[in-house]
């Protein structure tokens, strides 16, 4: 496994033009609808167990019965963190618990009280529970897609990947941190006023939101940016402890908000676009109408762009993995292509949980980094989230 990182690592230092070179085997792409494979099963969406968020309740006490359940589990991953750390930076634990734990109290409500509360349920230093809940901001990769039936219903998925370089465990194949993540996803039902306000699947104790669904308005899904390293998610968490950027909101955080606050497709459209926030992303939103799906390409400030889904080569289907919609991939990292062309080998007249769902289990959108696949239907409020790894032989992305 070194050889195709090692490759990964030049290639993230090289300067050399993107474009798509199939990759050698046992790596190369493969798009299971060849050869007639289905691997969707309904039935693996129950191993997720759902919970329910009242935000009538105070901060304090809406994450006690995740933050208790997972309590073994969240240990686990903050100490997988800390040995990947400490051996090479003895200092980092101090660093932690007294910077981050420090840099709550600058966190907004109702963040800064919920992180707390899950702090006090683990018994892990609230500076850890910081750590835990920002590392997302700066370091994940992922594929989410919007594409419309051939009846103009509008269907919703993504695979998200994390854990690169975080630790690869030879003996079981895997990194070290999308292992114990795989353990802590689940499905939240976020209420208020006594009904379901939105849906969402998270990581146990991970208080924001990357996927979230508020039924029959909208859903949104979040994709790291790759941009230059000044204009990233690191620059932008200074800028924010400096006070240059006080108000600007973390990632998961206005997708948390905008869930909350906004009750159509173009007022969540409009909050994504025209908030200030600390880490370049991708927002993918959609609608319940065929015309209502974009992918909204964040800066700091505002939208850089807004890719409707009638403009795009194929007006039936959005995918979007980590790199701008104008932009050719990295050679070594290049999820679009693959992903584009089975779609287009599914076809709109497909287009349902179970076509989408091959698409997003096959090389290379899934990969060793994939962790889960959500699958989400607006219209009827079907939301499932499927556990997702990638046996034997896997690109490492």
């Amino acid at each position: 496994m070194q050889t195709p990182v090692l490759l990964v690592l030049c290639a993230l230092a090289s300067p050399l033009l993107a474009k798509h070179v199939d990759l050698p085997a046992p790596y190369s792409d493969h798009c299971i609808l060849d050869d007639g494979t289905n691997l969707y099963d309904p039935k693996n969406a129950d191993a997720v167990p759902w919970y329910n968020v009242d935000l009538d309740k105070p901060p304090k006490e809406r994450w006690v019965q995740i933050a208790t359940d997972y309590k073994d589990h969240i240990h686990e991953l903050i100490e997988t963190l800390k040995g990947l750390i400490l051996p090479s930076h003895p200092d980092a634990l101090s660093l932690i618990d007294d910077f981050f734990g420090e840099m709550n109290l600058k966190i907004a409500q109702p963040y800064q009280d919920e992180i707390a509360s899950i702090a006090e349920a683990t018994d892990i230093p609230v500076g850890e529970i910081v750590m835990y809940n920002i590392f997302y901001e700066i370091f994940t990769v992922c594929t989410s897609v919007i594409a419309v039936d051939d009846r103009g219903k509008v269907w919703h998925a993504r695979n998200l990947d994390f854990g690169l370089f975080l630790g690869w465990d030879p003996k079981v194949h895997d990194w070290m941190i999308s292992a114990v993540l795989r353990k802590m996803v689940v499905n939240i039902n976020w209420y208020r006023d006594g009904k379901i306000l939105y849906k969402s699947n998270n990581f146990a104790g991970f208080v924001g939101i990357y996927n979230g669904m508020k039924q029959g308005e909208f859903t949104v899904t979040a994709n790291e940016r790759f941009v230059e390293k000044d204009q990233g998610g690191r620059t932008g968490i200074m800028k924010w402890l400096s006070g240059e950027m006080a108000d600007a909101k973390w990632m998961t955080w206005l997708t948390r908000e905008t869930m909350e606050n906004c009750n159509s497709y173009e007022e969540a459209k409009e909050h994504l676009s025209n908030t200030e926030m600390l880490s370049p992303v991708y927002y993918i939103l959609s609608g319940t109408k065929p015309d209502q799906a974009c992918i909204i390409t964040r800066s700091w400030e505002k939208a850089d762009s807004v890719t409707e889904i009638t403009s795009r080569k194929d007006p039936w289907f959005i995918l979007q993995t980590n790199y701008d919609p104008d932009v050719e991939p990295l050679y070594l990292d290049d999820r679009q292509t693959p992903g584009d062309n089975c779609m287009r080998k599914l076809g709109r007249r497909n287009v349902g949980f179970q076509g989408i769902y091959n698409v997003l289990s096959s090389r290379t959108n899934l990969n060793k980094l994939t962790t889960y696949t959500v699958l989400i239907q607006t219209d009827t409020g079907a939301f499932e989230t499927h556990l997702q790894s990638c046996p034997g032989d896997c690109w490492p992305f």
